[in-house]
């Protein structure tokens, strides 16, 4: 009897960014059809930024990926060329509206924001994630991994992760105890420690379980 021998590894399939989406969209009747991501909702401390685009299908740049599959410095260079080429909106949320809101109505709501406040409306919008979010004037279809599957959303990705990673690097220079340049606002074995020696910072956000309990040993101790 032959012994059992193992199957060759099967080989990774990396799915790359396309305009399948867009153009189903366009098929189906839209004519301007926007891409829109966040960067930022896992973090303790700083915004969640929300990046809507419109790429002009003739002049997509190539490249366009997940934003977290590229590295910091080709993110940079994406960055400079979609904002060069395509219609770009970029809404905020601070804490204090994360507080408000929480994590997942904030972003809902810096969504609608960044989708009305592009210069060019559009009439369909492909959002990643599970959810639409509310009070879009057109229709919306919510992509799961939509970063990694369209290449609106994938310039959105990019354009939201640069913009926070940018305004966490003014945050460490506000507060450079914390060392936000590094971690970017997660909760890093580095950024707890910190938090723990110094209590929350005017970055951190107050709705978050580590961000409270550093605030109450802060208070008691």
């Amino acid at each position: 009897m032959l012994a059992h021998m193992p199957k060759p590894d099967s080989p990774v399939v990396v799915i790359k960014p396309s305009l399948r989406h867009e153009r189903a969209a366009l098929k189906a009747g839209a004519t301007i059809v926007a891409g829109v991501d966040e960067a930022g909702r896992g973090p303790l401390a700083g915004p969640v930024v929300v990046a809507a685009v419109i790429l002009d299908h003739r002049r997509v740049p190539k490249g366009l990926d997940d934003s977290k599959r590229l590295t910091a410095e080709i993110r940079e260079e994406l960055f400079a060329e979609i904002v060069a080429k395509a219609t770009v909106s970029v809404v905020a949320a601070p804490p204090a509206i994360i507080a408000a809101r929480n994590i997942r109505g904030a972003t809902l709501w810096a969504m609608t924001r960044a989708v009305l406040n592009l210069s060019m409306a559009p009439d369909h919008v492909l959002v990643d994630g599970r959810d639409v979010p509310p009070g879009l004037p057109v229709t919306g279809q919510a992509i799961i991994d939509g970063d990694a599957l369209s290449v609106s959303i994938a310039a959105a990705s990019i354009i939201a992760k640069v913009t926070r990673d940018r305004m966490c690097q003014i945050m460490h220079r506000d507060t450079p105890d914390f060392g936000f340049a590094g971690h970017k606002g997660y909760s890093t074995p580095e950024h707890l420690k910190a938090l723990k020696t110094f209590g929350p910072s005017r970055h951190h956000r107050m709705d978050f379980a580590p961000c409270i309990a550093a605030a109450e040993r802060t208070l008691f101790d």
